[in-house]
């Protein structure tokens, strides 16, 4: 199987990600976990050796390559048993609405940041009170003058505390129309009125930076907007089809990994001087286990290859976050079941994978929007499958 069609370059690229990790990622991963953070610096190595935001155009210091380099970092980056390293959220997801939004200054100014690894981004949504219900946000941004002045606060901000740049959603309260009165504005960091809260304690993902941002009249230049007046919600939409995409990549290579490790270790191990392997019952689980992968792996290609296409795919993107956030829960809880009770010591990979990947039918959209969507694309014709 080879839909998306693999060149050499990006072969080459792959190779050298591979290498990168080995000796640049993996043996810090502990130590980023027990602080809670990865430190910026690792940051700027990621983006001085070219695998931050392959998608940006060469004009801002990017190598302007297609959406398999962003999947060939999602994938490899899905194998270091961690996921506080959330480049996938800066390069695939935040930096895209520079990209596609911002004006010739806006890009010129943060696009090559982001590129080199000295911008990190996050993108605020999310709020005490409203979730993946963006018309109910309460945060505010009245113009006064050549500045805009922001109230509110978000949550559950990922990259929140490393963040240089935040892509944030706001209401002007004079619109009535909850849709209407939603934009997107750039906000920097150190910008007087905006707070970062302390890292969240969290059930997994422990080396990631998420946190609660605030703003108290909080000023930035008019020029700080992202797009037109009032097409934030039209933005976000527009984006989340790739977002989805993004997340499916990483459920799905989170999930073969998992698998991968669980049968390496079945193959080793051994219980009263017979490999766990050679069990029937271990078999067929496996046997179960891959073939949920290899299918699932068959319908995300070809959704990334739809993807660079241009096609309307947010249905199936849906479909795929939502059915691979739910099989990579599965075939971790499964493999920590064939384990055993070695699978439950913080030494072992899997008690790790197990705690983080429990959040992705959450985030991005939870599975009973992603259901809530599919449902509706059946409602409205009698030709969707």
């Amino acid at each position: 199987m080879n839909i998306l069609n693999y060149s050499d370059e990006h072969k080459a690229f792959r190779q050298r990600l591979r290498v990168y990790i080995e000796s640049h990622i993996l043996p810090k991963v502990e130590q980023w976990e027990m602080e809670h953070i990865v430190p910026k610096e690792a940051w700027k190595k990621m983006g001085q050796n070219g695998f931050l935001c392959t998608a940006v155009s060469k004009v801002y210091g990017g190598m302007g390559g297609d959406f398999r380099y962003s999947a060939i970092c999602i994938e490899e980056m899905a194998k270091t048993h961690q996921s506080g390293f959330m480049t996938l959220l800066h390069s695939d997801i935040v930096v895209p609405y520079i990209e596609s939004y911002g004006s010739e200054e806006q890009k010129q100014r943060h696009l090559p940041g982001c590129v080199s690894g000295d911008t990190i981004t996050a993108v605020a949504m999310s709020e005490p009170d409203a979730g993946s219900d963006l018309a109910s946000m309460t945060t505010t941004a009245v113009q006064d003058g050549d500045k805009f002045v922001i109230n509110g606060s978000k949550i559950f901000i990922s990259n929140g505390v490393n963040c240089d740049l935040v892509v944030m959603a706001a209401k002007d309260p004079s619109i009535e129309n909850p849709h209407k009165a939603i934009s997107l504005y750039l906000v920097d960091d150190g910008t007087p009125g905006f707070k970062k809260g302390n890292t969240l304690e969290k059930l997994g993902m422990h080396s990631q930076d998420t946190t609660e941002l605030f703003f108290t009249n909080c000023r930035i230049p008019v020029t700080n907007r992202l797009g037109e007046k009032g097409e934030g919600f039209v933005m976000l939409m527009q984006k989340l089809q790739q977002e989805r995409l993004v997340c499916s990549v990483w459920g799905l290579a989170r999930a073969e990994h998992v698998l991968q490790w669980t049968i390496d270790y079945c193959h080793e191990a051994r219980v009263s001087g017979t490999r766990l392997f050679d069990s029937q019952s271990v078999q067929f689980a496996l046997a179960e286990m891959a073939t949920q992968v290899k299918m699932s792996r068959a319908f995300v290609e070809n959704l990334v290859a739809e993807h660079m296409e241009k096609k309307n795919v947010v249905v199936e993107t849906s479909m795929a976050k939502y059915q691979t956030s739910d099989m990579v829960n599965q075939v971790t809880d499964r493999c920590l079941d064939i384990i055993g009770r070695e699978a439950i010591d913080e030494g072992c990979p899997l008690a790790r994978e197990w705690r983080d990947v429990r959040v992705m039918s959450i985030f991005a959209g939870t599975n009973e929007i992603m259901k809530g969507i599919i449902a509706k694309s059946l409602n409205h014709s009698s030709e969707t499958l």
